[in-house]
């Protein structure tokens, strides 16, 4: 099974979202290919409902804390309630930056 896949499950089973999306971003970062290493994630909720930012990441962090001990290197979280995320359109998660990071910092 897919990290992507372990992930979704997670989620899924812990805060039952009303919508998830799990993007792989490795392929943006300077990793091998199929390293599955950096991830994004938009999570819409009524679990963060009266959650300060910090602690839903904690949650998520929390709820995937066995694939960052084994090579999940980065994870970008967009936790949102469900009226939060129709305030912002009910759209897709944030695009990412761009990876600066290895051999595409600047110097």
């Amino acid at each position: 099974m897919s990290r992507k896949v372990r992930i979704q499950e997670s989620l899924t089973t812990a805060l039952k979202p009303m919508h998830l999306e799990v993007s792989d971003e490795s392929h943006m970062h300077n990793v091998p290919e199929g390293a599955e290493s950096h991830f994004k994630v938009l999570a819409v909720s009524e679990a963060f409902a009266g959650d300060k930012l910090i602690d839903r990441h904690r949650r998520v962090n929390a709820l995937v804390r066995d694939e960052l001990a084994s090579g999940l290197h980065a994870l970008a979280i967009h936790a949102w309630t469900p009226q939060e995320w129709f305030d912002k359109g009910g759209g897709e998660a944030p695009t990412s930056p761009e990876c600066l990071g290895g051999s595409k910092q600047a110097e």
